[in-house]
């Protein structure tokens, strides 16, 4: 097999060629790097490549590969991590001009020390607006970042680096931040699955200041590429207290469970999202296929309005308390739309803050009510294609924040439920539509096993964005 196809390659396949002999990590990486090398001038997905570290990581894996003995279940598959996570040896900018590159960058996040204790061959570290402030990808130290499918068009965010890298061969795996939407939004607008599991299943540090609402998540072409990848990061870590214990079974292995029978409850638009029409016809056609494949599909709302008032107040309080321990004057040299949530977070009220969390929590139990009657909840993921790059709403909608067209994610950040995207289908303009599943909290698994049916019902298209190294 030539070095270029393993960019074809899911990351289970990847690891099932390194086994037999036919790819090596090395092979694999240089791969990699040379889809970095020809896409990402275009494209922006990374904000730093380290290519002599990569291929020295990935050496360490091909004799550990050659002497029958890999460290963990992804040894050697090429991965990159968006840069909010801390990454010892690189800086973590995290999109903003206001933080110093020339400090000690000593300490692994919890998701950085697991994908190494694992052996992941860590590329580089993806893009992200300022702070992962909203739900499109530009910023002004890494510019524009766009879409593999057409780079016109945004890859979504704020994960959206990680997005358009997985999609485009880049790297079999990445890992996201999702506050509002984060991971979702790049997989549905990337053509790619991306996770956000229960909160607390992965461990954070240091604590966001976007509390709650803050999940790491997994992304990667395959629903299978996502388990394999959540029980490497899903390990406890003593510097995050509220994380949750260690998983009571491998999601490798609860991804086959059969769950023909469920009961599930499909939303076309929540009862209140505007719902662009090829976008509902995409999801509708595999929520039929679903239905003749054995779920007990039933047409419903969950029954709440639009938590967005008290999503907007949450995210724009944590935003002012991180913004406020920058240096002075770094209101000048924010992204100005950021500066605009900073301003805003700061005219709010204790009493308004425990407002909007009184509201989190009865959204939570709402929805623990809702998943007595259903299994799962789909909806799509987004309501609208991706647009237009470099706007942070589409040009003409006649919205002023990005969460008035991220609709169907933020108010799963609220309960902290888990949610994934999966692929769907395509618009006639050949962008990707993404279906999300959302279940109670704690059934990472029940999600996960959920979208494995979803990828055996409607395979994704093997084809992938013009000009992915093959």
């Amino acid at each position: 097999m030539a070095a270029n196809t393993s960019t074809l390659l899911t990351a289970s396949e990847l690891v099932a060629a390194y086994s037999s002999g036919e790819v090596s990590p090395v092979e694999a990486t240089r791969a990699a790097l040379d889809a970095i090398d020809q896409r990402d001038q275009e494209l922006r997905a990374f904000a730093l490549v380290d290519a002599d570290a990569a291929l020295d990581q990935a050496k360490g894996s091909e004799q550990r590969w050659r002497e029958g003995n890999p460290i963990g279940w992804l040894d050697g598959v090429p991965t990159s991590i968006k840069d909010m996570f801390l990454t010892q040896g690189w800086p973590t900018l995290r999109g903003s001009r206001c933080i110093d590159p020339n400090q000690s960058w000593d300490v692994d996040s919890p998701v950085t020390a697991r994908m190494r204790e694992h052996g992941l061959v860590l590329l580089g570290k993806t893009t992200t607006p300022e702070l992962g402030w909203k739900a499109v990808t530009d910023n002004l130290v890494d510019g524009i970042t766009r879409n593999p499918w057409n780079p016109s068009r945004t890859p979504g965010g704020s994960s959206g680096g990680s997005g358009a890298a997985v999609a485009a061969g880049m790297g079999e795996l990445s890992v996201g931040t999702d506050g509002g939407g984060s991971v979702r939004i790049p997989a549905s607008f990337c053509g790619i699955v991306g996770f956000k599991p229960t909160g607390g299943r992965i461990p954070l540090y240091p604590a966001s200041p976007f509390g709650p609402l803050a999940h790491a998540g997994p992304m990667a072409r395959s629903v299978d590429d996502v388990a394999l990848l959540l029980d490497v990061l899903a390990q406890p870590d003593y510097r995050d207290p509220s994380a949750l214990p260690p998983p009571l079974s491998a999601y490798r292995e609860a991804v086959r469970r059969d769950v023909r029978g469920l009961n599930v409850a499909y939303s076309a638009d929540l009862g209140y999202v505007r719902v662009d029409p090829e976008v509902a016809q995409v999801v509708l056609s595999v929520v039929a296929a679903l239905d003749e494949a054995g779920l007990r599909v039933e047409e419903t709302d969950p029954g709440f309005d639009d938590p967005r008032e008290a999503f907007e107040l949450l995210w724009a309080t944590g935003a002012a308390k991180w913004l406020n321990t920058f240096p002075p004057g770094s209101e000048e040299r924010v992204d100005q739309g950021l500066r605009r949530v900073w301003e805003k977070g700061l005219t709010y009220s204790a009493a308004d803050y425990l407002e909007a969390s009184a509201t989190r929590a009865a959204l939570g139990i709402h929805m623990g009510e809702f998943h007595t009657r259903y299994d799962v909840l789909i909806t799509p993921s987004v309501p609208i294609p991706p647009f237009e790059a470099g706007h942070d709403v589409p040009p003409g909608s006649g919205f002023s924040s990005w969460p008035q067209w991220a609709s169907f994610s933020y108010p799963f950040n609220l309960t902290q439920q888990p949610a994934i995207s999966v692929p769907a289908g395509f618009t006639s303009d050949g962008l990707p539509v993404g279906l999300q599943i959302v279940g109670p909290r704690h059934s990472d698994d029940l999600v996960l096993a959920v979208a494995k049916l979803v990828e055996e019902v409607r395979p994704w298209p093997t084809d992938r964005p013009a000009g992915t190294v093959r």
